[in-house]
Parts: C-alpha cells; sequence; structure tokens
C-alpha cells in the first residue's frame, strides 16, 4: 500500500524553522529549533491523480490556505530532531489517509444455527408452561 519512501518524501518537503517557546533555557532564544513541514498533496510525483484526491479529501483539514499539509514540531530542543519526528508524523499521516478499510461482507445465519435456537426456545417454553397456577377440582 505504501509506494514511498521517506526519502522520496523528503525531495518534496519544505522546511521552515523559527525559535520555540517551552523548555531549554537560553538555548530557547539562540537556536530556531521549532520545525514548521510543509508538503504539497497537489506537487507531488509519488501519488496517483487518484491517491492525490483521496489524500486531499481525507486530510482536507490538515490543508492551509496554500494547500499544503502542515506539521509543526517544536518538542525537542534539537532542530535536527524535529524535523525527524515532523517527517514521521507526516508519514504517519499520509500512510493513514490512504489506508482503506476492507469491505464487510454481510453474513447470514446458518439454517443449523436457527433451528438450534428454535430448539432452545422450544425446551425453554416446554419448562415454563409446567410453572402455570395449579387448580385442584374436587374439595
Amino acid at each position: 500500500m505504501m509506494n514511498f519512501t521517506k526519502a522520496d518524501l523528503q525531495k518534496e518537503i519544505s522546511y521552515k524553522t523559527s525559535r520555540s517557546g517551552g523548555a531549554g533555557g537560553q538555548n530557547v532564544n539562540k537556536v530556531s529549533s521549532k520545525v514548521e513541514l510543509l508538503f504539497s498533496i497537489a506537487a507531488s510525483a509519488l501519488f496517483t491523480d487518484e491517491e492525490k484526491q483521496l489524500l486531499t479529501e481525507k486530510l482536507q483539514n490538515r490543508l492551509n490556505k496554500d494547500g499544503y499539509v502542515q506539521v509543526i514540531c517544536d518538542e525537542e530542543r534539537s532542530q535536527y530532531l524535529n524535523k525527524e519526528k515532523a517527517t514521521e508524523r507526516l508519514i504517519m499521516l499520509l500512510t493513514k489517509a490512504l489506508h482503506k478499510p476492507k469491505v464487510r461482507k454481510p453474513t447470514k445465519v446458518s439454517k443449523a444455527a436457527k433451528a438450534a435456537r428454535l430448539d432452545s426456545k422450544k425446551i425453554q417454553s416446554v419448562k415454563k408452561e409446567g410453572r402455570g397456577k395449579r387448580f385442584d377440582i374436587g374439595d
């Protein structure tokens, strides 16, 4: 199902970096460790037109106004690690969106199962029938 590799994807990804907030001490003020990954589904050569349409539909809420899938990562102190994480997330997003669930085939209850159910109902019915009130006539 997955017809793309990380290396192929890397060629079509663009990154924007900026300073990240949060933990990291003075490092935060000096290093641009926040990574914003941008990937254009429409311009990608990795997917067929059918796959592109499917990706666009499924990732509609992840697309920005220019039609790019945007993944932002600022968890790590290292820009490299953030790039790796963002790329992994993009791969997960794309594979999830391309996954087609198996079609459910409706099944019928077998004759034997139906017969067994009716037999057990009959047994239960006979059992309960004997529990009725008994009137003794003749006192």
